[in-house]
């Protein structure tokens, strides 16, 4: 996936692209030779970072597979990749071809060697400058670059959460495998490699069984105490052994009835890989960098993952499969973790970024990997146009024009606004056919039981929080405990601060109201917390309204530290999936000023401390959004953001997708000059970025955004528009 989105990322900037995969498909650990789901910062929406999917060319990815294959299936998704590769005329893809040799001029790659075994061909490919996001750091290895394998002591960081070497310094491989049902009873005879007596040699065998994918089943995972590189084909045969004798298990040991009309359609010819080597770059992201969300000058992308670690004897092990720690947010990437300290045209991508073996275990995932790599991609078109190095853009102005590129592009750098002096809608007034003023969510959901504290998040002004009131079905008469939060961070989500709180008492009955006002001022503008904490005699109303911007939360469990490890305790207030997660059906006492158009050129495409969106009146039947300019200016391009719901996790692989268009989205728009004449007019989209260049530019005081259709049943909403002369 980094490989990918750097490709694409390059070519569209006007470079000349040679992919090379010694694969024959793309994707890596997602293609359906592996069958890895991506996934970054959202964690399955199991953590606290809210609207956190990685933005860019990732997210078109995603989206695209989304509206063919919301099923998740693998093979879909490979020809996703593929022909958005082979979209790009600047890409000259070369599959099934292995780089086995690197020239150098003094400190830089003059060229690299490869072999495409499919056609018996060698390639010499030279190239001003190189990008190496192969996992294992093929051609940064050859080529001399400074690099790490295994985990650094405490001590060189400072980081407590090193392993010890009894947990191991490297994480392993893993094979996966598919199951079906066949409708009759089918038999396997074991091959003669496969594990004997699964009980006796696997410790948490006792998990195995027929209802969970075996595509899931991570933790047959092997090899960290090996060469992670050159034992590969060992580790390989050692997993295989493994996943049959699994499956020998599940059909012929007695003990899963329900597995006779199993058959084992596939299994993983090569396994995935976590770990190998990490190359240096200028800086080594460390573990603290994570846990306390540290800024950088020269931040180009985020991550959110976990720090995720296993134990190196892997499914042989006695110990828990993982051991992951979360941050309170999302974190930021620098620059200089993506390009060599000492070979000067080598940009480094994907997994073997310059981290330490701790944070590593974060940034490993897919999706981080994928967004850092756009920033190498960006980078190198910046330098190519100029005969600059890597090292060139690492602060200054060219820093600012590589974040400016990125974020032009779709990527979120967190608390990174997009300063644009080239953008015409900044200079113009923004104005709209209606906003929306929420007030009040209609009670017309489910109710949802205090089993666990619930909670309804809320962007507010500075100043006084307006009171809310929710409704309630009590069972019997109860006290309830009703808290407002905020968070210690600006731009974080997970509410740490209790502002105030209450007790109110509740009568038995249905539709009773309870009344959250707790006259409490915020000195900030962000998201407060209206939490309704736990209490079985209770359930509250929910609302089918969905709203850009507005979540509704759970109380799923507290990280808890064993000991000094270097992370925080916190608590975890998740979101739920659609169809389920509906917002608590409440009403305010003023309404929320948090949609104004002018949110549309404030410089963020997704909601951080605001919704820093548009959304028109529900009530509104022909929305728009009008910009206009003392003086005419002529337009040759526009830019609009829409809403795919960056809290979503669109997950690529194995887990499928309520719909193949997120309702948010707005499907329908059309433009309009000030005398009315229409523009363009873009139908049946479901992508999160619009892009629309116009055969000439257009001289114009005025344009008329006309939101046509949503795609599903929520108010029409946007998070930008930019427009430029051309």
């Amino acid at each position: 996936m980094a490989g990918v989105c750097c490709a694409i990322t390059a070519a569209r900037a006007g470079l000349k692209v040679a992919l090379v995969q010694d694969r024959p498909v793309l994707g890596g650990n997602a293609s359906s030779e592996i069958r890895l789901w991506v996934l970054g910062a959202t964690a399955h929406m199991t953590n606290n970072n809210r609207w956190s999917r990685e933005g860019g060319v990732l997210d078109e990815l995603l989206i695209e597979n989304l509206a063919r294959n919301p099923e998740g299936n693998a093979i879909i998704f490979d020809t996703v990749l593929l022909e958005k590769v082979l979209a790009e005329p600047g890409i000259t893809l070369l599959l099934n071809t292995a780089a086995f040799e690197v020239k150098k001029t003094g400190d830089a790659i003059a060229s690299v060697r490869a072999f495409c075994s499919q056609n018996s061909t060698i390639y010499d490919i030279s190239a001003p400058l190189f990008c190496d996001a192969s996992g294992d750091g093929i051609v940064a290895f050859l080529s001399g670059a400074a690099f790490r394998m295994g985990a650094e002591p405490e001590a060189e960081f400072g980081e407590k959460f090193a392993p010890s070497q009894d947990y191991g310094e490297l994480l392993g491989h893993s094979i996966y495998f598919y199951s079906k049902d066949a409708g009759r009873p089918v038999r396997f005879t074991p091959p003669s490699y496969a594990l004997d007596d699964v009980p006796a040699n696997i410790p948490r065998y006792q998990r195995f069984n027929t209802s969970t994918e075996g595509c899931n089943l991570w933790w047959i995972e092997w090899g960290g105490r090996g060469d992670t590189v050159h034992d590969t084909e060992a580790i390989k045969w050692e997993l295989w052994k493994v996943v049959y004798g699994v499956w020998n298990y599940i059909k012929n040991s007695g003990k899963f009835p329900d597995a006779a009309n199993l058959t084992l359609e596939w299994v993983g010819l090569i396994p995935g890989k976590r770990e190998s080597r990490r190359f240096e770059g200028p800086y080594m992201l460390r573990q603290q960098d994570i846990v306390e969300q540290r800024v950088f000058d020269d931040a180009v992308a985020h991550g959110g993952w976990s720090i995720d670690l296993h134990p190196a004897d892997g499914i042989y092990s006695e110990r828990p499969g993982c051991n992951q720690w979360h941050s309170r947010g999302v974190y930021q990437i620098p620059y200089r973790c993506l390009f060599s300290r000492n070979v000067g045209n080598l940009f480094l991508a994907g997994r073997i970024i310059s981290t330490s073996h701790v944070a590593f275990g974060s940034t490993r995932v897919m999706a981080t990997c994928a967004c850092a790599a756009q920033a190498a991609g960006a980078a190198a078109a910046i330098c190519s146009g100029r005969n600059l190095l890597p090292a060139d853009l690492a602060e200054g102005p060219r820093l600012k024009e590589l974040q400016r590129s990125l974020i032009r592009a779709g990527q979120h750098i967190p608390g990174v606004r997009l300063d644009d002096p080239d953008d015409l809608a900044r200079k113009a007034k923004i104005t709209a056919s209606s906003s929306l003023a929420l007030k009040e969510t209609k009670p017309d959901g489910p109710l949802l039981p205090l089993d666990r504290s619930r909670a309804q998040m809320l962007p507010v002004q500075k100043g006084r929080v307006p009171a809310a009131t929710f409704l309630a079905s009590v069972s019997e008469d109860t006290s309830l405990r009703i808290e407002l939060r905020s968070t210690l961070r600006a731009g974080n989500f997970s509410p740490d601060v209790v502002l105030a709180s209450k007790v109110v008492e509740l009568k038995a009955g249905e539709d009773v109201p309870v009344l959250a006002d707790f006259g409490a001022e915020v000195d900030r503008a962000g998201y407060v917390y209206f939490c309704l904490l736990k209490n079985e005699r209770v359930q509250v109303r929910t609302s089918e309204t969905r709203v850009t911007g507005l979540l509704s939360l759970t109380l799923s469990r507290t990280q808890t530290p064993d000991g000094d490890i270097g992370v925080e305790a916190f608590e975890f207030w998740c979101a739920t999936r659609r169809p389920a997660g509906e917002n608590l059906a409440f009403t305010l006492s003023r309404p929320l000023d948090a949609f104004r158009p002018e949110n549309l050129a404030n410089g963020f495409a997704r909601p951080t401390t605001a919704t820093n969106a548009w959304a028109a009146d529900p009530g509104d039947n022909a929305p728009s959004v009008t910009l206009s300019w003392d003086s005419a200016r002529a337009i040759g391009r526009i830019e609009i953001t829409c809403d795919t719901d960056w809290d979503h996790p669109m997950e690529s692989v194995q887990h499928g997708h309520p719909e193949s268009v997120i309702p948010f989205c707005l499907k329908r728009l059309r433009v309009r000059d000030g005398a009315g004449k229409t523009l363009a007019e873009v139908t049946d989209n479901h992508q999160t970025r619009i892009s629309i260049r116009l055969d000439a530019p257009v001289s114009t005081k005025s344009l008329v955004f006309d939101a046509l259709e949503p795609a599903g049943s929520v108010p029409p909403a946007l998070f930008e528009i930019r427009c430029y002369p051309g």
